[in-house]
């Protein structure tokens, strides 16, 4: 039977719902619940969540912006004994998200970090995409200037591997044109919305996903899953 109890000086890293709050796993509840501090990205967004499930714990910012500095802040708390949740906005934290600072500080300074698993919009996506769901790589978010952009889809030209990537409602048109130009008319899936109430799959060509998505104003971060050459 698995031991429940929050240790003390221990970072957990708490995966939380992409999209339905249903997805909140019982362990993390436990966790997110028990800890002293949650060390949010979005506190306010966080808040929607803690007050669904009636948790009270106390929170503070951690994100991007701050990263650095509350990193050792929250080093402090863990090195005279309290236990500490990172949970991002959505998903599993470090991700796309911040985290790694803080997680290989308190490697490096021998603290405990506990992973309590959840969803991940990368997994969702890839498991219903109908694409091969192994070996596949994740590549972030496409990098926003235009050169750097074409050199994200070209290292892809060679790979034989399932290729996943985020991108946004604003930016889906220019990564799709980019890859066609790049790889051709490949087979593509785009998860959206993905547990949420208006979870859409939209799968063909890049040619035909183009096409489909000219009209439209679209909104919900995008999960992009290309199939491997």
């Amino acid at each position: 039977m698995t031991d429940n109890r929050i240790s003390p000086g221990t970072l957990y890293i708490v995966s939380t719902p992409i999209g339905n709050l249903g997805d909140l796993s019982y362990r993390a509840v436990e966790v997110l619940g028990g800890v002293a501090l949650i060390a949010s990205e979005d506190t306010r967004n966080s808040g929607k969540l803690l007050a669904h499930y009636n948790i009270r714990t106390r929170q503070t910012s951690y994100h991007d912006h701050n990263e650095r500095t509350k990193s050792e802040v929250l080093l402090d708390l863990l090195n005279r004994g309290e236990s500490v949740a990172l949970i991002s906005d959505a998903g599993t934290p470090l991700v796309s998200d911040p985290g790694y600072t803080l997680v290989i500080k308190a490697v490096a300074a021998g603290i405990e970090v506990v992973p309590i698993p959840g969803a991940s919009s990368i997994l969702a996506a890839l498991v219903v995409s109908g694409f091969p769901p192994y070996p596949f790589s994740f590549e972030g978010y496409p990098p926003k200037t235009a050169g750097k952009h074409l050199k994200f889809f070209e290292k892809m030209v060679a790979d034989n591997r399932t290729i996943v990537f985020f991108e946004t409602p604003h930016r889906i048109t220019k990564s799709l044109e980019a890859m066609f130009k790049v790889l051709g008319d490949r087979e593509v899936f785009i998860g959206r919305e993905l547990t949420k109430k208006f979870e859409e799959k939209i799968r063909g060509r890049v040619s035909e996903v183009i096409k489909n998505l000219e009209q439209r104003k679209l909104k919900g971060e995008m999960v992009v899953i290309v199939r491997g050459q």
